[in-house]
């Protein structure tokens, strides 16, 4: 097998793996395994899903400079579209299963639950990122382009407030999420992103 169907491979593991969940989440609804209201089940799970592939994206970076192994960054765009891909799918069961495609009650939505507008701000975020996620247009922005993508900073924060908004009465998992993603942070400040390389080093002295 030659490197360039070893990457090929390596990508397309990735890319099933992430596929896997919504394959999930199918077979419980189809067989009632999802409970009595599905349809909460797929606005939960897939936001959480969100989450999930949002964090390991931002983990690519700090793990590419640790290991300075190829295959993490081969996979970053690909995870950022899928994060990207489940936000949709967030926002399409709330339409469906909350809303009922019932524009209208989305006014009132917005009043009680202002923590769906910090949702959509999150959404918009992604929706830029993933436009522009391109070689194309990382040729057409330039040095702009970088800048641009450490939005996704900001929209970490964001939807980590979306989620604290929604199950503030019990935030075990939030606060594990929010350890996670403060971690990933922490790898960003430059004392931590020059000191992985010599761990590497160290390790592999070791």
């Amino acid at each position: 097998m030659t490197a360039r169907h070893g990457w090929w491979l390596w990508r397309g593991g990735v890319f099933l793996a992430a596929l896997a969940p919504l394959a999930l989440w199918a077979w419980q609804v189809a067989t009632h395994a999802a409970g009595p209201e599905p349809g909460r089940f797929l606005l939960l799970n897939t936001g959480i899903g969100a989450l999930w592939m949002l964090l390991l994206t931002l983990s690519l970076t700090p793990l590419t400079r640790l290991t300075r192994w190829k295959g993490f960054t081969l996979i970053r765009r690909m995870l950022g579209l899928w994060t990207l891909a489940y936000a949709c799918l967030h926002v399409l069961s709330y339409a469906l299963f909350i809303l009922g495609l019932d524009w209208a009650l989305l006014g009132s939505e917005l009043v009680k639950r202002p923590y769906i507008i910090v949702g959509m701000l999150a959404l918009l975020g992604l929706m830029a990122l993933g436009a522009t996620s391109s070689h194309w247009a990382m040729r057409r922005l330039g040095k702009r382009w970088k800048p641009l993508h450490r939005l996704a900073y900001p929209i970490l924060g964001l939807v980590l407030l979306h989620f604290f908004w929604v199950v503030r009465a019990d935030l075990k998992e939030w606060v594990m999420y929010a350890v996670a993603a403060a971690l990933i942070m922490a790898t960003r400040l430059p004392p931590v992103a020059r000191a992985l390389p010599r761990v590497r080093r160290a390790v592999s002295r070791a």
